[in-house]
């Protein structure tokens, strides 16, 4: 399996494509400038688009992938509503999510054959809008409005329209912040990080009365942490044994590890990494850990070793300036 590394820098308008070996190491492929900050990507389900956000002139960038080593070339663009700040895609790659922060909206634009070609839908009133989520069943699409410390729920329609559910939203405690989030292998739990108190809730996705509840809300910071909390960023690995969060003002990665059923989280421990680690990611092998320092300007890998699932660094790269996202691709 080849594996492609893609580093979006919005300070210096860049993407670096790195080729991840089978060892862990990198190596540099391209340097794409963008015209524009660009900020989220996120990866086509047939994996033969990377699609960007850009700003300040609101868009989605669709960049073709090369087959033999992940290079990418301009494929075509579209506008968007607001300044996009987390872009994702339902599972058969038939509409691109938007969630825009600044904007308070989540927008669904139409893919054909892979390029984006207009809006399909716009809902507003989401303050602090801040990622869009499809469920493993691409039927619901979860969309956290971390100022108003509440998760949205749709029902995602054929034709691309977002239809309120019953419930039409969970909510967390106050002043959580729910922000980013990842779904566990066996579609039961989903994982939401809340940026501004830095913990990790666990969401059943249906139980058998067809209620959606909290099940678990884990502290990830060190009990001696004094600071200001500032998480970001969550992933899981692909067999759902290990799960991890950021926080950006400790620069800490914090492991967590799954129970069997994905019902229950443990912490394992802390690994320090780049400077205001904003943005990272596994690898499909699950072996590898990549995590961006938006303040260092730099990028690490990690090996994801033992049964706890603790990081070891492989080794770090200088990327553009500011990066803030990261997302494999394997071919």
């Amino acid at each position: 399996m080849k594996q492609t590394v893609y580093t979006a820098s919005p300070e210096s308008q860049q993407i670096h494509v790195w080729s991840l070996k089978n060892d862990g190491s990198l190596t540099l492929v391209q340097v794409v400038d963008v015209a524009g900050q660009v900020q989220p990507m996120v990866i086509s389900p047939d994996k033969r688009y990377l699609y960007v956000g850009v700003r300040p002139e609101f868009r989605v960038i669709a960049y073709r992938i090369a087959p033999d080593n992940g290079a990418l070339t301009f494929a075509g663009e579209s506008a968007l509503p607001g300044s996009p700040t987390h872009i994702s895609t339902d599972h058969k790659g038939d509409f691109l999510f938007s969630g825009s922060y600044n904007s308070g909206c989540v927008s669904v634009t139409r893919l054909e054959d892979g390029l984006p070609v207009g809006l399909a839908d716009v809902v507003e009133g989401l303050e602090g809008c801040h990622s869009a989520n499809i469920t493993p069943d691409n039927r619901t699409l979860w969309v956290p409005a971390l100022k108003q410390d509440r998760i949205c729920l749709f029902t995602l329609s054929d034709d691309g329209k977002l239809v309120a559910q019953t419930p039409a939203e969970v909510t967390t405690v106050d002043g959580a912040g729910p922000r980013h989030m990842v779904f566990h292998p066996n579609q039961q739990y989903a994982y939401c990080v809340n940026e501004l108190n830095s913990s990790v809730d666990v969401w059943e996705l249906r139980d058998p009365h067809g209620e959606i509840d909290c099940v678990q809300t884990l502290d990830m910071m060190p009990e001696d942490f004094t600071g200001v909390r500032w998480a970001a960023d969550i992933h899981i690995t692909p067999d759902g044994r290990h799960l991890y969060a950021c926080d950006r003002t400790s620069s800490l990665i914090t492991v967590f590890s799954v129970s069997e059923d994905g019902s229950v989280l443990d912490v394992e421990g802390f690994q320090p990494t780049e400077t205001q680690p904003r943005g990272f990611n596994v690898d499909h092998s699950g072996k590898y850990l990549i995590a961006a320092g938006q303040k260092s300007h730099h990028i690490a890998v990690y090996e994801i070793h033992g049964e706890q699932g603790l990081l070891k660094e492989k080794g770090r790269y200088a990327v553009g300036q500011g990066p803030m996202w990261v997302v494999v691709n394997a071919h």
